[in-house]
């Protein structure tokens, strides 16, 4: 199944509200991913000690490249109120199985099912949120070169169509024919 990114700003919100009165982890873990466009397997690795100052710094699971993403005020807010008086080598994104493991991939999965259900979205996997934060990175600066950049990705066409820009805009240009 391809996954989209969530591209609707006030649906965005209204998941965000709903996270944070109904789950402050899987708020905390829905804001990182949009928030800094990390993969999954980095985001669920996360230790109380890498988000203590404003840039989370990894090497990236997938590539084996550094990474430094500096936080959103409102990622930095949640990080903070989230982490307090929890020891260093604590995950951020805990599991309730075994001492001080974090969730699975799987789980952070059916965690955003439950919320595509919730919500009526289509196409919802764990990679939406890094396609999220691409999208909206995108369409807020409008520069390619930069997301692409943050992304790891080699070319400009291949985020474009990671993003489904591309698809987007055939898909106005298909709605405006009319002859």
């Amino acid at each position: 199944m391809k996954v989209e990114p969530i591209r609707d700003r006030e649906l965005l919100a209204r998941i965000k509200r709903y996270l944070f009165d109904t789950n402050k982890r899987n708020h905390l873990m829905f804001l990182t991913g949009i928030h800094c466009g990390f993969r999954i397997s980095d985001i669920l690795k996360l230790q109380v000690k890498h988000v203590k100052g404003w840039d989370i710094r990894l090497f990236e699971e997938k590539t084996g490249k550094y990474r430094q993403v500096r936080m959103t005020k409102e990622l930095k807010k949640a990080m903070r109120d989230y982490i307090q008086e929890k020891p260093n080598e604590e995950y951020l994104f805990k599991s309730r199985n075994g001492i001080n493991q974090p969730i699975s991939r799987k789980r952070a999965y059916e965690i955003l099912r439950e919320l595509a259900d919730d919500f009526g979205l289509e196409q919802i996997g764990t990679h939406t949120l890094r396609k999220t934060y691409g999208y909206q990175h995108y369409k807020k600066f409008n520069n390619v070169a930069t997301i692409m950049t943050a992304l790891n990705h080699t070319s400009q066409r291949e985020t474009m169509i990671y993003l489904g820009i591309e698809q987007e805009e055939l898909d106005k240009q298909q709605s405006k024919i009319d002859w």
